[in-house]
């Protein structure tokens, strides 16, 4: 059976990349100062945070519309049998439950929606194993198995300068936690349950990120691993990182990422992160 791979913008997968494994990508999209942009299409991140930069309004984002899945869904029955369709978590966004609801619409083609229950780049982890295994001919169901055991070994953690944007975004739970400390801590951050959840407060930035350090080296020590550095808007910052941890740590395969305007509406510049999957063998 073949078998098409789509997921949305938030995964920050680059263009190169979506085309080198046929990769289909649905857009999220940003509002600011009532312009509508579709994220990686018509707005990129670096030109995002200079827009956003002072203390205007918050922008607004918003998921795809559910005809937009039809539509690609249409298409793609032209050439495929099935569709598996990789998206940010439920938990933060209607986009999984819109291609839930879209492949309902569809017929003609089998549409298997994946809760990747994070975003950002570790969501493409997901889609690009998946992406490889649909061109060595792997079936859905051998596809969606081998993503809900990546499920078991993904990890992601991440800090913000400011709570505020989670806060005023609504995309925060457990902010509670952290009243009458917000100026004193860096949280760290992850997701629990499909939603973003405090994780430790940490003085300072420094510490935060020496403690992902630490628990990347953790599992390090016990499995191969994958993992990649997600900056809004710091990219020397990111790839400082990488050098610290690569030559700590050099049989992990590093990657750097971007918070794109999506997702760094809700976390704002400066938001870095790292999170790792258990790696795939040299041959499966």
């Amino acid at each position: 059976m073949k078998t098409a791979i789509v997921t949305d913008s938030t995964a920050y997968l680059p263009v190169e990349l979506r085309e080198q494994l046929d990769i289909q990508m649905i857009p999220l999209t940003v509002t600011l100062d009532g312009v509508a942009y579709e994220e990686e299409i018509d707005i990129q991140a670096t030109e995002f945070y200079d827009k956003v930069r002072g203390n205007g309004p918050l922008p607004k984002t918003s998921q795809p519309p559910v005809g937009k899945f039809v539509e690609l869904f249409e298409t793609l029955k032209e050439r495929y049998e099935a569709v598996i369709s990789i998206h940010l978590s439920s938990g933060i966004s209607g986009t999984y439950a819109g291609a839930v609801q879209a492949g309902g619409m569809v017929d003609g083609i089998e549409v298997y929606a994946f809760d990747s229950e994070l975003s950002c780049y570790l969501q493409g982890f997901y889609v690009i194993r998946a992406a490889e295994m649909a061109r060595q001919g792997a079936t859905p169901d051998q596809i969606l198995a081998k993503l809900a055991e990546m499920k078991q070994t993904m990890r992601a953690y991440f800090m913000v300068d400011d709570l505020a944007h989670l806060q005023r975004g609504g995309r925060l739970s457990g902010a509670q936690a952290f009243i009458g400390s917000l100026l004193q801590v860096k949280p760290l951050l992850h997701f629990q349950d499909k939603v973003i959840v405090p994780y430790e407060k940490i003085r300072t930035r420094k510490k935060a990120m020496k403690r992902i350090a630490d628990m990347l080296a953790e599992d390090a020590a016990k499995m191969p691993l994958e993992a990649s550095i997600i900056h809004a808007n710091r990219l020397e910052e990111a790839e400082a990182w990488l050098a610290e941890l690569s030559e700590q740590m050099p049989d992990v395969h590093f990657t750097i990422s971007h918070f794109g305007p999506v997702i760094g509406t809700h976390l704002g510049e400066g938001a870095m992160g790292l999170g790792w999957v258990k790696r795939k063998a040299p041959i499966e």
